[in-house]
């Protein structure tokens, strides 16, 4: 029965195949929100016009260029992919990552990920097929008013780590083990993938851990209105550092699209 292993072989490394290019798709995909995230951003901050809107005002933008709903659909399917390969990787664990305390917090991250970007991408798809009048409907009273403090506080406790985990991903560098830098001839290429990466975890850090803050802020207060995101986190850099600051972070968000798509690229995939 040596010819019922070899198709099932084949089949195991097609299904491997497709779920490589299903991840570098999405890697693509988040690269591009990142680093238009960045643009508007630093195009805000030094005055040439950009908005800091966060990944949702990204979304908007693309609607609004030529062809935006197509360009929309794109990006969307692509975040669906990232999603996919999240929860792959949290479920199936293809890397081996574990099942001790470490591993599995890794793949609990990764699970909280996949969901971040299952809306994301659900919401590129929706605003595509969206109603083009309002019918009604208000955000408010959907959930109960002592729930809020709880729910606030554990979004910020969620966003802060992930901010510390940014950090730590840059300090330690356990990032560019995905790349087997020393297989890679390119010296130039090496160095790129560093600096792209030390400088995008960076400043991706710095602006979660902003937003965990708004969060906490809004724990506190149990407002619904004191929610923020990247827009405000942007505001908070420029009004509190000045433009400067805020452009130094907007040009890590383009650093971090940037490594995005060098994953896209180089990243090495355990089989």
């Amino acid at each position: 029965m040596g010819w019922v292993r070899s198709i099932n072989y084949k089949i195991h490394l097609y299904m491997d195949d497709n779920i490589k290019k299903i991840a570098r798709t999405g890697y693509v995909s988040k690269g591009l929100v990142y680093a238009i995230t960045g643009a508007l951003a630093f195009g805000a901050a030094v005055g040439l016009g950009g908005s800091s809107e966060g990944k949702l005002g990204v979304l908007k933008f693309l609607q609004k260029q030529p062809f935006g709903n197509v360009l929309l659909g794109i990006v969307g399917l692509g975040l669906l992919c990232y999603a996919f390969w999240r929860f792959f990787q949290s479920i199936k664990d293809p890397e081996n990552i574990g099942d001790n305390a470490r591993g599995m917090g890794k793949r609990i991250g990764f699970f909280f990920s996949g969901l971040v970007y299952l809306g994301l991408g659900g919401y590129a798809i929706y605003q595509i097929f969206k109603p083009s009048a309002g019918s009604g409907g208000s955000k408010s009273g959907m959930l109960p008013p002592e729930y809020l403090p709880y729910i606030f506080y554990a979004i910020a406790i969620g966003l802060a780590t992930k901010a510390i985990f940014q950090f730590v991903k840059a300090y330690k560098g356990e990032f560019l083990t995905k790349f087997h830098l020393d297989a890679m001839s390119n010296i130039n290429t090496r160095k790129t993938i560093k600096w792209l990466g030390y400088a995008g975890m960076v400043a991706r850090g710095i602006v979660v851990g902003i937003v965990a803050y708004f969060f906490f802020r809004a724990a506190s207060s149990a407002g619904s209105e004191e929610m923020k995101g990247t827009e405000e986190a942007f505001s908070f850099l420029r009004q509190s550092s000045g433009p400067w600051l805020m452009g130094l972070v907007a040009l890590g968000l383009i650093c971090y699209g940037a490594y995005m798509f060098i994953m896209a690229g180089y990243r090495k995939f355990k089989d």
